[in-house]
């Protein structure tokens, strides 16, 4: 449970009516960071080497050429030698390097390189207000004054970068210390000053506080010198999510970092923009600040721009509607999107998914909150229809309270699915549909909790009555079925099983043996509440006296030190609505009390804000909301699920067990905006996940996190 679990003084009756919390989080603008794509000219290729403002203007410079962007348009400045490097001054003026010379675009007469750097690399230039030049070479330093000099002290080293600061002292990041030159004398900081972590090497350079004071990049940190006094160093324990920067650019009071493993920005915290969910290329050359609140990244592959427009929860959730509206109803259900070309939108498509039942009834709970919030008559019509399409999935079976996992018209194409447990499609009675088969627990729990909220928050009396008959077919299929969905064949599927035997007897259902009494439990409990048939009171009664189901339920939540599956929590925490709403005066309420408590203990301090916003609402206390919001505008717009990758990181603790699948996991969960946007049943400390871009969520988990938060009153309008 949350250290900050403050106690909401309302009963659970007047919370789940829908009375609201003065205490609500307010739903304040806040910034939220967006890329954009910006496309060079042809001419140009992608490697983008430096971006500078010249006269107001960003300039791209490539190989190829420099062009500079005006009026949403790129323009050539240069072309016809291969550029090596550029530089800007005081006057916003550009200079370019090539092989043998530095060209100015203005008019001014190029000045050419000295002999000796014929073999080496370039790496940096400066330009001083006062018409001096310093070239950084894989060999030493020049200096050009009306003519070149070769810097005696730093002959043979590396010269990565050059700065000046606002006194005029010039600064070096050599591949052998950090150099400034003072009073025309050059000193190796490393010498006397520099910490021995440092390692002699430096990488980049850039000036801060007006240009005061000093940052540089190491092997293993970023630092300041202050002018001041007040110097920092960040590591990875510090928040430094990676290094070493290969190149520092600062803007105010806020740093950028080129790596070449994506940019970083520090304002009053870190930001890591890596991946392809915010960069064609994974290897930052250079940043660049356009206006405030705008950042172009430039890559090996291109130019991002990153803005961080103003943004609330509610509108995002707007956002995500038109989203799921465009790309994500497939006559009803409500699913992923596949993409032809990875992250291509406009490749996308919807296909049967062997989940469609468990999302659909997702995106149901979301609309259902989303009306009750706010009587918006658009949310009331998606929850019908949505409604609607989980009547379908049944009636397409022609089994009694036997609902599919999906559906499809009898004319359309299904794609086979690729789940190790074997799963088929048939047609409906009537001929004009085919449905998938193997229901499982996943689909029961999602239809009778979704269905359950629909009846009590969206409902006409036609459309009750409608819900009362099929959660009433379900669960008599089930307990006529000794506790089984038995699929078309007459057998029982492989993950629809309740039955005390295997549940209490069965090795090979001890994960599921609190879990599964869990969902049954409510199950038969919102029935009951629903129907009025004592029969699922005698057998609620009956699996709890002799069978134990209710202290079963205690530990539905399996975790360390034993395997611990994030695709359950779902499972786990939807049944808690059905045993606590209509619990009334049950003698065992105290037990899925204190069950769920135990449940919530467990992720915790996973930051998944579907689970914080159920465990406050059902246990009346402040489980993780402040957590739940800030996950929720962290959450990105771009949907898609990209590949992205974190085991390089330096800021995330690593968990020494690694998950059920073996693969490698943090002790923390990673940040939604830099892991995989998958979020329902996926393991949020997982280092490495996503899809490679070839799908897109819907956007239901935070839309379900968000409308409950609001229905219940934890975030304001």
């Amino acid at each position: 449970m949350s250290a900050r679990c403050l106690i909401i003084v309302l009963p659970l009756i007047l919370l789940a009516a829908g009375c609201k919390r003065k205490n609500a989080f307010p739903d304040t603008p806040y910034r939220q960071p967006v890329r954009y794509d910006i496309r060079l000219p042809g001419e140009a290729g992608e490697e983008v080497m430096r971006l500078l403002m010249v006269k107001g203007a960003p300039v791209a410079v490539t190989r190829t050429g420099a062009f500079i962007y005006l009026n949403e348009n790129w323009a050539p400045l240069f072309a016809g030698t291969e550029l090596l490097g550029a530089a800007g001054d005081s006057d916003e003026g550009l200079w370019l390097l090539t092989r043998n010379a530095i060209l100015p675009v203005e008019d001014a007469p190029e000045i050419k390189l000295p002999p000796e750097t014929a073999g080496d690399s370039l790496l940096c230039l400066l330009r001083e207000p006062d018409h001096v030049f310093y070239l950084g070479t894989s060999s030493g330093l020049y200096t050009w004054n009306g003519a070149w000099l070769r810097v005696p002290e730093l002959k043979g080293l590396r010269i990565n970068d050059v700065v000046s600061d606002s006194e005029g002292i010039v600064w070096l990041a050599t591949s052998d210390g950090l150099w400034q030159q003072n009073n025309g004398k050059w000193i190796n900081l490393d010498e006397a000053l520099m910490a021995v972590g440092n390692e002699r090497k430096y990488y980049a350079l850039a000036t801060a506080n007006d240009g005061a004071d000093l940052l540089f990049s190491a092997p293993q940190s970023l630092g300041l010198i202050a002018k001041n006094g007040d110097h920092r160093v960040w590591r990875g324990p510090d928040g430094l999510p990676y290094g070493p920067a290969r190149a520092i650019r600062t803007f105010g009071d806020e740093i950028w970092l080129a790596t070449d493993k994506g940019a970083i920005h520090k304002d009053s915290s870190w930001h890591y923009y890596h991946g392809r969910r915010w960069l064609p290329d994974e290897h930052v050359t250079d940043i660049l600040q356009v206006r405030p609140g705008v950042v172009w990244i430039a890559t090996a592959g291109g130019i991002s721009e990153i803005r961080q427009p103003e943004m609330t929860l509610a509108r995002k959730a707007m956002l995500y509607e038109d989203i799921i509206e465009k790309r994500h109803n497939r006559r009803g259900l409500i699913n992923i999107s596949r993409l032809a070309v990875p992250g291509d939108l406009s490749t996308s498509f919807t296909r049967n998914e062997d989940n469609d039942g468990l999302w659909t009834s997702c995106y149901l709970a979301a609309e259902c909150f989303r009306f009750a919030a706010t009587k918006d008559e658009d949310a009331k019509a998606k929850a019908i229809r949505t409604f609607e399409a989980l009547e379908r999935l049944e009636a397409v079976t022609g089994i009694a309270g036997y609902p599919a996992r999906s559906y499809a018209p009898a004319s359309d194409s299904v794609v086979q699915s690729q789940s190790p447990h074997p799963k088929k499609w048939h047609l409906s009675p009537d001929g004009k549909w085919q449905w998938l088969d193997d229901t499982s627990s996943d689909e029961i729990t999602g239809h009778i909790y979704t269905l359950s909220l629909f009846y009590e928050l969206v409902a006409d009396e036609n459309q009750k009555q409608r819900v009362v008959q099929l959660i009433d077919r379900i669960v008599t299929h089930i307990i006529d079925n000794d506790f089984h969905l038995i699929d078309f064949d007459g057998k029982p599927t492989r993950w629809g099983v309740w039955h005390p035997d295997s549940l209490n007897h069965s090795p090979n259902w001890a994960f599921e043996k609190g879990l599964n009494s869990l969902q049954v439990l409510s199950f038969l409990k919102t029935a009951h509440h629903l129907t009025g048939s004592s029969r699922y009171e005698d057998v609620y009664r009956k699996l709890i006296n002799e069978h134990g189901y209710a202290r079963n339920a205690v530990r539905a939540k399996i975790y360390g030190p034993f395997e611990t599956s994030h695709s359950d929590d779902i499972l786990n925490f939807f049944p808690y609505y059905g045993l606590l709403q209509y619990a009334g005066n049950d003698p065992y309420r105290d037990l899925y009390v204190k069950s769920l408590e135990r449940s919530w203990k467990a992720v915790a301090n996973n930051r998944m804000p579907a689970w914080n916003v159920i465990a406050s609402s059902l246990l009346q206390k402040d489980c993780g909301l402040e957590a739940a919001r800030e996950e929720l505008r962290q959450y990105p717009l771009d949907l898609v699920d990209w590949s992205m990758e974190n085991s390089h990181r330096w800021d995330i603790p690593i968990d020494p067990l690694a998950d059920r699948f073996g693969k490698r996991q943090a002790l923390y969960p990673v940040r939604t905006a830099e892991s995989s946007v998958s979020r329902w049943n996926t393991n949020p400390k997982l280092l490495d996940s996503g899809r490679r871009g070839e799908t897109e969520e819907t956007g239901s988990y935070f839309l379900f996190a968000y409308w409950m938060g609001r229905y219940y009153g934890f975030f304001g309008e």
